[in-house]
């Protein structure tokens, strides 16, 4: 709560003024760029170019390796290893350990040997020599600096530390380090300002011998070099132009002269200049942002110490504070907790070293010892007490998030510890280019950041990723410890007596949940504390906290936001592939696009709109519900109690569900109280603040504030709160778009624009009312869609109305621009749909589609004739169905929402009318779901072609092979073939290869974004993995461990994130477009917020961005990199069995060739065969069996043939058979006799079946020839591929609309 407003009494500049961004900025900003028409072209030809993809290696089945595959997806016990090597060498805790681990690593994988990591090791030999045994270490050192086949600067740095401190056990000499050093091309100036040098005289003294080196090896270049780093560091920085300067602390030399020392950090910090030619951050700034982002567990700590000296000198109001309980209990816990801590890890450290040999036990005191004991105390209490409400679990969590949470608190505190170690401040981002489109551009802004990215790394220490089972289990000790120290007094009235008793109550406890029939390990909060919880202020993580400055720009895949924690570009969502992938696309420069819209987004500067937060504030004291404001106290009744409740079954079932959902919804209550609480809190940190939003984006591209409590995107009170920094004056065209924006948040916004305008006209003693008694009046604003927002635009339309000069009137409210189901747009504008583009405003009209409405509608006369038919639900619904019920189902339908799906949303929305019976609303949304998705019926076919075709290439690819990996499995299961003949000589056996081949299906859908983002799905069976703490046995996802696609998934996931992609890229284009041409500008996915008199601006641009990005033919391109993305893959002819998949492949344009020879044996996907002796066949035969009938016959009698399971992925696989029984024996002859038998019916009408006394027999009958035939085509199939390429289906014919149109639409953001 009160870390912001800390930094800001901490960092004072002279009389009193605070330090930042100075006025004449913003002022700057809000002069309009006049920008060339032709600038629509420079999008249009970039997205034009070919693409440039991340083509990486598909992961191998668990029970393979390669180099390859060991660099991009290392497994997870290599990175348990690696993460313990890095925890013994912090500060040197156990150096002999990781020494022994690193050498058994460097044996097995080639990761190991990355130069940053060698680089670490070397460091820790280095530093070991100078404790004891310096020759066994300088040993150490030079036989891994021999080892190692590209070094860095880094590398020589330490090496020439080590001739300098340990000269008799050198192996090499200052002329040797300064030859391979000019080999390799290392910068001398980088060498010598390494941050493995700390002291600036043993520093200077290496410059001096590295000189005379170069004297005697005859490199002028050279020696230039190291006398211009020494001069650099000698340099008189210049202080700033608005303080007077100050003399430098100078030496007297040997000659009695004076000269400034060397100095380190003066030549680190003007090679960062000259690397980016970008100017530093001010010191002021950056050093108020550091001691926000220091460490909240300080501030916490901090605070719970000082809390009445704090509150005295800042000046709050201690009203909120009365009952201080929560902060009381969580120092007591901090006390207890850190005492116990300490001897734990003492404890468990001591028991690790008595360990037995060869006892695998996991080693966890170099992780304990990574963070002090009073650090990780005040850690584990704020992690636990954030967590409460999550999970759908009220009033607690889940025990296995809880414990990861924990230990992933635990790394990202020590990391962000290692990044503020020998850090430089990294520069501001500059001006936007004009030409960032162009290829000039493009090289400058990748030049730019590669050397930013290097000049981070160089100067940043080595840290290895933690696994789950490593967070899980350091989480355990914590957390348990947490559990047995902390307690809480309570207080209570005795039912009989009246008399208060008091008892103390541990503060957590241990319980469980049956999920879905599965038990479920949670952790809950003493009813005492989870009250105090939505009424206490409580400490936020930094990384949950807005920043005082503009965010660190991102200069690689897991660098920028915020100055010093870490934080990741894109949300990983537990995938080594997706980080893979764009680790890669980023070194080769793909996605400066993607880094460059993220910093237009992070840079926009916001401010608290003070106007609302004190009615906010009025409304939260009250404790009343006002709008989605939860009460401090459920106000729903309770449900009663029916009388007939113990003898009647129907009501005492709707009194059980009745009574579920009120405690769901008091519960979810509670959880919003507490959410509203951080909002609250943040706010009135920030209330005199201007602060920014660091962004990063999750798998598809879609871009997110990082901090999550408050932000944009957040509800309509987080929307409420916020305004933009700057105001601008509105004009005659902003004024107007103010209007219709306040018309548009009432929830009038399908009229025509004079409509809205007409509205807000017409209100406006509503207006005036709101605005001058907001809680005390009749109220107009509290009956809008989005109220808090609408209040906001209320008092905006007051004040410019009031000052006497509306046009003149600054106003940094944000106006939006919606798109209409802007998925269909999309879909519209790929397929050239000219009926689906005129349904979502892609088509000039007179007044806006509304689509919604329209299916709404039509569900409604629906309902009518059912109604007259007396159908229950239909009397029940009638004239019920708004907008609202139907646009979520309507919205996801062409991204394949099922029945299900759409039962759930549906459900939702009539739960939250309030006017429905609790214990209906389930039968009523299935009745109208069906409803709704028959009223859509074919109203977005133009979509559906391209969904289905979407779907199919997301299907063949999530089957598919690669090539060079089928002999190989094939002789694996050959291999184990003949190995189970040799345990059973006497005994033929067979099998297929059935098993292998599906554990190779290992390839994902991977695509490329036209701002050259790689996007790889993660849908993969899950692989879990039990993790045995100190708490209890949790069972956790291991994303190093990962398993075959989940087929389904990822072709049902495809179509929607792909289009997501595609909005993602068109705000990403807006947003630089907007940048350049002077707009600020936030968005919500497909909202795009801007200044009121910028509205018209950032509507071309809009249109200019969509029509650019759709005139690039993207299917096609997709359609491309497909073919060379996954250029060799095989799909097995066995996965393509099924009828329905079959049939749907044909239907979308797929074919097979095939000679009349292969025909006969693809009987089961005849549908998809071309038979033709000119065309060059498609299927591909490997062996892998010698004899037809000979391997039916065998599989029949071992009884070892399982039907190969449906499409359905989600069936569990089924066991193998065991040894059939003589009785089973005689039954499978009688049945296989009976199959004869269907034999000869086949083709003989119902009539003419001769009758069978026995009806089971000839069900038996037809089951096992069904099954002798199924065995057949999967042993025909089996071993036969066609390539996916050949396989892809066509792309659907596209309409005739033409997406440039666009530009006469009014309505298509609006």
């Amino acid at each position: 709560m009160l870390i912001a407003r800390a930094c800001r009494r901490a960092i004072r500049g002279r009389g009193g003024r605070i330090l930042g961004p100075s006025t004449r900025a913003y002022a700057a900003a809000a002069v309009q760029v006049q920008v060339p028409r032709h600038r629509a072209d420079g999008v249009k030809n970039f997205l034009a170019q070919p693409a440039q993809y991340a083509l990486l290696p598909t992961p191998l089945p668990v029970d393979c390796s390669s180099d390859a595959n060991d660099y991009w997806f290392s497994n997870t016990s290599t990175q348990e290893l690696m993460a313990v090597v890095a925890a013994c060498l912090h500060d040197l805790y156990d150096v002999p350990r990781a020494k022994g681990i690193f050498d058994r690593l460097r044996t097995t994988t080639s990761t190991a040997m990355e130069t940053r990591i060698v680089n670490a090791m070397l460091g820790a030999y280095l530093n070991s020599a100078s404790r004891n045994e310096p020759e066994y270490w300088m040993e150490s050192l030079w036989e891994l600096f021999d080892a190692l086949q590209q070094p860095s600067a880094g590398t020589y740095a330490i090496v020439l530390l080590a001739i300098h401190r340990f000269p008799e056990h050198a192996a090499k000499s200052f002329n040797d380090i300064l030859t391979a050093a000019v080999t390799h091309e290392v910068p001398l100036t980088n060498l010598v300002s390494d941050r493995a040098f700390s002291d600036d005289e043993e520093a200077l003294q290496i410059i001096a011998e590295l000189s005379k080196s170069a004297i005697q090896l005859n490199l002028p270049t050279a020696l230039e070099a190291l006398g211009e780093a020494q001069a650099r560091g000698s340099e008189i920085e210049a202080e700033a132009a608005e303080f007077p300067a100050v003399n430098p602390v100078e030496k007297v030399s040997k000659d009695g002269s004076k000269e400034v020392p060397f100095n380190l950090k003066n030549l680190r910090e003007h090679l960062a200049r000259v690397a980016l030619a970008r100017r530093v951050l001010p010191t002021d700034v950056n050093a108020r942002q550091k001691l926000l982002e220091d460490s909240v567990y300080d501030a916490a700590k901090a605070r719970l110490v000082h809390q009445h000296q704090i509150f005295a000198e800042i000046g709050l109001d201690n009203q909120a504070l009365l009952q201080p309980e929560l902060q009381r209990w969580m120092w007591q816990w901090h006390l207890q907790l850190k005492e116990r801590l300490e001897s734990e890890i003492k404890n468990i450290a001591a028991a690790e070293v008595a360990q037995p040999v060869g006892k695998k036990n996991p080693v966890l005191a170099p992780y304990l010892a990574l963070v002090k004991a009073d650090k990780l105390s005040i850690l584990t209490i704020v992690e636990i007490m954030r967590l409460q409400g999550s999970g759908g679990i009220a009033e607690g969590m889940k025990t296995a998030r809880a414990l990861i949470d924990v230990g992933k608190a635990v790394e990202t505190e020590y990391k962000a510890q290692m990044c503020k170690s020998n850090r430089i401040d990294l520069p501001s981002a500059s001006l936007p280019p004009r030409d960032w489109f162009s290829n000039m551009g493009y090289r400058s802004l990748n030049e730019r950041r590669v050397a930013a990215a290097r000049l981070m790394m160089d100067n940043e220490g080595w840290t290895a990723p933690w696994t789950q089972a490593v967070r899980s289990q350091v989480g355990a000790i914590l957390v348990e410890c947490l559990m047995d120290v902390a307690e809480v007094t309570r207080t209570a009235k005795h039912k009989i007596t009246g008399e208060l008793i008091t008892e103390q109550q541990p503060a957590f406890y241990q319980s469980y949940e049956y999920l879905r029939g599965q038990k479920l390990g949670v952790i809950r909060l003493n009813p005492a504390v989870s009250q105090r919880l939505s009424k206490d202020p409580m400490p936020v993580h930094p990384r949950h906290l807005p920043m005082l400055v503009k965010p660190k720009p991102w200069i690689n895949y897991n660098e920028g936001g915020y100055l010093y924690a870490r934080s990741h570009v894109m949300r990983f969502k537990d995938s080594i592939e997706q980080r893979s992938y764009l680790k890669y696309a980023s070194e080769q420069g793909h996605v400066e696009l993607v880094y460059a819209g993220l910093d237009v987004l992070g840079s926009t500067p916001w401010q608290i709109n003070k106007r609302i937060f004190d009615v906010v504030r009025e409304v939260w004291n009250s404790g009343t519900r006002l709008g989605k404001m939860p009460p401090a106290v459920y106000d729903e009744p309770e449900p009663e109690i029916p009388k007939d409740h113990d003898t009647d079954l129907s009501q005492r079932n709707v009194y059980i569900t009745r009574m579920r959902a009120y405690n769901q919804e008091k519960a979810a209550n509670h959880s919003d109280r507490c959410s509203v609480n951080y909002k609250m809190e943040i706010s009135r940190s920030f209330l005199h603040d201007t602060f920014y939003l660091p962004h990063n984006v999750d798998f598809r591209g879609r871009a997110y504030p990082i901090p999550p409590h408050l932000n944009h995107i957040g509800d309509d009170l987080s929307r409420g709160l916020l305004k933009f920094a700057e105001a601008k004056p509105l004009g005659e065209r902003g004024f107007r778009w103010l209007k219709i924006h306040l018309s548009n948040l009432y929830g009038y916004d399908k009229a025509n624009f004079d409509e809205r305008v007409a509205f807000t006209d017409s209100h406006m003693d509503d207006i005036y009312d709101s605005v001058l008694h907001p809680l005390d009046g009749r109220g107009w604003w509290q009956k809008a869609d989005d109220p808090w927002q609408c209040l906001a635009a209320c008092q905006e339309v007051y004040s410019a109305i009031e000052s006497g000069e509306p046009h003149a009137y600054e106003c940094a409210l944000p106006v939006h621009q919606d798109g209409t189901c802007n998925g269909l747009q999309h879909y519209a504008a790929l397929g050239g749909d000219a009926h689906g583009a005129a349904q979502v405003n892609l088509s000039a009209g007179d007044r806006p589609s509304d689509v919604y409405t329209y299916v709404g509608n039509m569900v409604e006369q629906m309902l009518e004739a059912d109604a007259e038919k007396g159908h229950k639900f239909a009397l029940m619904l009638k004239g019920k169905i708004s907008r609202k019920v139907v646009k979520q189902t309507v919205m996801t339908t062409v991204y394949g929402v099922t029945f299900i799906g759409a039962r759930d949303q549906i459900e939702k929305q009539l739960r939250d009318r309030k006017d429905l019976p609790e214990e209906e609303c389930w039968l009523a949304a299935s009745y109208l779901a069906k409803k709704v998705l028959g009223a859509i019926g074919d109203l977005f076919s133009g979509a559906k072609h391209i969904q289905t075709w979407l779907n199919l290439c997301a299907r063949l690819i999530s089957k598919s092979i690669p090539e060079e990996r089928i002999p190989e499995a094939l002789s694996e299961h050959a291999e184990a073939q003949r190995r189970k003949r040799r345990r059973n000589a006497s005994k033929k056996t067979a099998s297929l290869p059935t098993v292998r081949l599906k554990k190779e299906q290992m390839t994902s859908v991977v695509w490329t974004t036209p701002l050259g983002l790689p996007i790889c799905q993660p849908y993969r069976k899950n692989a879990r993995k039990q993790v045995f703490t100190s708490m209890q046995t949790v069972y956790i996802s291991d994303p190093g461990a990962p398993a075959e696609v989940n087929s389904l998934k990822q072709a049902s996931a495809f179509p929607p994130n792909f289009i997501h992609s595609l909005d993602a890229t068109h705000m990403m284009l807006t947003a630089i477009e907007c940048r350049v041409q002077g707009l600020t500008f936030a968005s919500v996915h497909d909202s795009y917020w801007t200044h009121a008199c910028s509205i018209d601006q950032m509507s071309e641009i809009i249109r200019d961005t969509f029509i650019a990005l759709h005139s690039s033919d993207v299917l096609k391109k997709l359609e491309t990199e497909f073919r060379k993305r996954y250029e060799g893959f095989q799909v097995p002819l066995v996965n393509l069995r099924n009828g329905q998949l079959v049939k749907t492949l044909r239907t979308a344009g797929s074919r097979i060739y095939c000679t009349e020879e292969q025909a006969k044996g693809l009987s089961a996907i005849k549908d998809l065969l071309v038979i033709s002796d000119t065309e060059q066949t498609t299927v591909e035969t490997q062996k892998v069996y010698d004899n037809l009938d000979g391997l039916l016959e065998q599989l029949q009698e071992d009884g070892d043939f399982d039907a190969e399971e449906s499409e359905s992925e989600e069936k569990v696989k089924k066991p193998r058979k065991r040894r059939m029984t003589k009785k089973e024996k005689l039954e499978a002859e009688e049945a296989a006799a009976m199959a004869s038998l269907v034999d000869e019916l086949e083709g003989v009408s119902p009539a003419e079946e001769p009758e069978l006394e026995d009806q089971d027999s000839l069900m038996e009958a037809r089951a096992a020839k069904k099954k002798s035939d199924e065995a057949k085509d999967l042993a025909q199939l089996m071993g036969k591929f066609v390539k996916l390429t050949d396989l892809l289906p066509p792309l659907p014919e596209k309409g005739s609309f033409e997406v440039s149109k666009i530009k006469d639409s009014p309505y298509f953001f609006s």
